[in-house]
């Protein structure tokens, strides 16, 4: 038997099945793998798109949407909050939108697609907490810069202008 020539077209086919198996085998394990990467159904839904009826929104309203499990604020702007945006544009780091930190559609003096329409996430960048309309709390303090200090609780503080004078800051809800 030591004699004997190996047959190579048997080999041959043998090393194309054990390559045909392992990648078989390979692809089997990494599908699952790369999937398990892709978003699930509950995150691609919570970043869905929302749609909102703004067509009743008066200037000067102001509507809240959920998205992502955040307020989102829809805001009609009246042409004195127009006038604001441009009279207090040297107050404003970047008032010509010149650096790139919003997309292409909103790199404007209002930063927005219709001037007349603002949407915000209605978050809190210091506390996380959301401003919400409460007519019943006073300002604890006013100083000269025109703006009013209000306070829920002792952890929870905002600076919300004058003009806002009946909001207050909520800590956010888990």
């Amino acid at each position: 038997m030591a004699e004997q020539e190996p047959d190579k077209g048997r080999r041959c086919m043998l090393v194309a099945a054990s390559t045909v198996a392992g990648g078989v085998a390979a692809a089997a394990a990494g599908v699952p793998f790369v999937a398990s990467m892709l978003p699930s159904e509950r995150a691609k839904a919570a970043g869905a798109p929302v749609e909102a009826d703004i067509s009743q929104l008066a200037p000067g309203e102001r509507m809240t949407v959920e998205w992502r499990g955040k307020p989102v604020w829809i805001v009609r702007r009246t042409p004195e909050m127009l006038d604001s945006v441009k009279k207090n544009a040297d107050k404003v780091s970047d008032p010509a939108s010149k650096k790139v930190m919003q997309p292409k559609y909103a790199t404007n003096e209002m930063r927005s697609i219709k001037p007349e329409y603002l949407v915000l996430v209605g978050i809190c960048t210091h506390l996380g907490c959301s401003p919400v309309e409460n007519s019943a709390r006073k300002p604890r303090h006013s100083p000269p810069t025109g703006k009013a200090v209000f306070t829920a609780r002792a952890t929870a503080r905002c600076l919300i202008s004058r003009a806002a004078s009946t909001k207050t800051c909520l800590p956010p809800t888990t």
